[in-house]
């Protein structure tokens, strides 16, 4: 009968490369099995095809290329720490099959389907505890002794994925779940081909993996891990309620009787609020003051769009001065330190639309907040005598009509 026999590592352990190479002189496989998609791998081999700047910038998915490069960061610093390269392991597996003279099979899922997934299928207050976290994980000074070894472990592999359920369940479906079914079902599809298949696999997968290899009528059907998820339309929704508030606050203004000097100057504090700390935010990420005043200019006009973002103008003129090029992606990977990220055209780019991004919302709360007290009305008047004048109106306009 075919076989499967699973390692579980730790892609920045020497003792995980070592048990790996044990393993495929002990077990002679026909073929190895590796946790790597095509762009993983590509990557790994050092021929990864990098995509257009254009692409990048067209995409809009700033904040998920961000948190991307900031866990490739991370991941490479503890490898740093511990004198091992991020997916020795897999690299082992890769020359050992090489030298051997065998195939390799890749049985993960596309890592652009998993971060889709891994950042649309989280809540807004997952979202911004994951972007708590890795800040701080990004901008702490703090060396933190790990035991790499230990990750290894099963205990410890368990209580690690349980406390990140907590964190974030619906990421830690999308991140583990979801890719133990389709790894499982992939070497199940091996198995049928090949006499006996070693697969690599990250410790965390293990007990993931070999639950749905012997029940493998669990597996979730292929279009359910991967295609797109259904997520709520948060951005769209949040967009048309602001949009919503202000043409009735602009109403109710107008028919207060407060006057047309009133209702200009309630104009002017959306564009200035949204314009300050839009530009404000886009100058903290190291942008070009060209870049900081193309989003004062647009920010008052997209925060009224669900469907642009004020971002989106500040990356592209940033994008034109800075120059980034596709050599940056390599770059962005090789960091030393956050400082050094931040230096690479492509980085700064992509920082800029994200915080200019993140500037438009708070100033859009900040504006509701606020545009009351600084025009010196009291709400009573704007909710009561300008909703009431404008209901006399309408209805004194379709009593016409009618």
């Amino acid at each position: 009968m075919n076989e499967i026999r699973i390692v579980g590592t730790a892609h920045v352990s020497q003792k995980s490369v070592d048990e790996v190479r044990t393993a495929i002189a002990d077990f002679r496989p026909t073929v190895i099995a590796v946790e790597l998609d095509e762009l993983r791998f590509r990557a790994l081999k050092e021929r990864e095809e990098t995509p257009e700047i254009s692409e990048v910038l067209r995409s809009g998915n700033f904040t998920q290329m961000l948190i991307q490069w900031t866990l490739s960061y991370l991941q490479r610093k503890i490898g740093m720490d511990v004198g091992v390269e991020p997916g020795a392991d897999m690299k082992a597996a890769i020359e050992e099959a090489e030298r051997e003279h065998l195939p390799v099979a890749l049985v993960d899922r596309d890592i652009r389907i998993t971060l889709s997934r891994f950042w649309k299928g989280m809540g807004l207050r997952e979202k911004l505890r994951l972007i708590y976290a890795l800040s701080v994980s990004l901008f702490s000074g703090e060396e933190e002794s790990i035991d790499i070894d230990a990750l290894t472990r099963e205990d410890m592999v368990t209580v690690a994925i349980e406390e990140f359920r907590k964190f974030s369940p619906r990421g830690a479906e999308a991140l583990i779940d979801e890719r133990d079914a389709y790894i499982a079902s992939r070497l199940l599809h091996l198995r049928m081909q090949n006499e006996r298949v070693l697969a690599v696999v990250g410790a965390g997968h293990v007990r993931g993996v070999k639950r749905y290899l012997e029940d493998p009528a669990h597996i979730p059907p292929p279009p359910e891990l991967t295609g797109q998820p259904r997520s709520f339309p948060y951005g769209k929704i949040f967009g048309a309620i602001v949009l919503g508030l202000f043409v009735l606050l602009i109403l109710a203004i107008a028919f207060s009787g407060l006057g047309m000097e009133t209702l200009l100057q309630a104009f002017m504090y959306w564009i200035v609020i949204h314009g300050i700390l839009s530009a404000g935010c886009a100058l903290l990420a190291g942008g070009h003051p060209l870049s900081a005043l193309t989003a004062f200019g647009v920010s008052w006009l997209t925060a009224l769009n669900p469907l642009v973002a004020a971002g989106w103008f500040a990356a592209i003129t940033e994008a034109k001065i800075r120059k980034p090029s596709a050599a940056d992606f390599r770059a962005i990977i090789h960091a030393e330190d956050f400082s050094e990220m931040r230096k690479i055209p492509l980085f700064r780019v992509v920082l800029v639309a994200a915080l200019t991004n993140v500037g438009s919302t708070i100033a859009t709360f900040a504006y509701y907040l606020t545009v009351l007290p600084l025009l010196h009305i009291d709400p009573g008047i704007v909710i009561v005598q300008g909703f009431g004048n404008l209901w006399h109106w309408l209805q004194g306009l379709f009593g016409v009509m009618l």
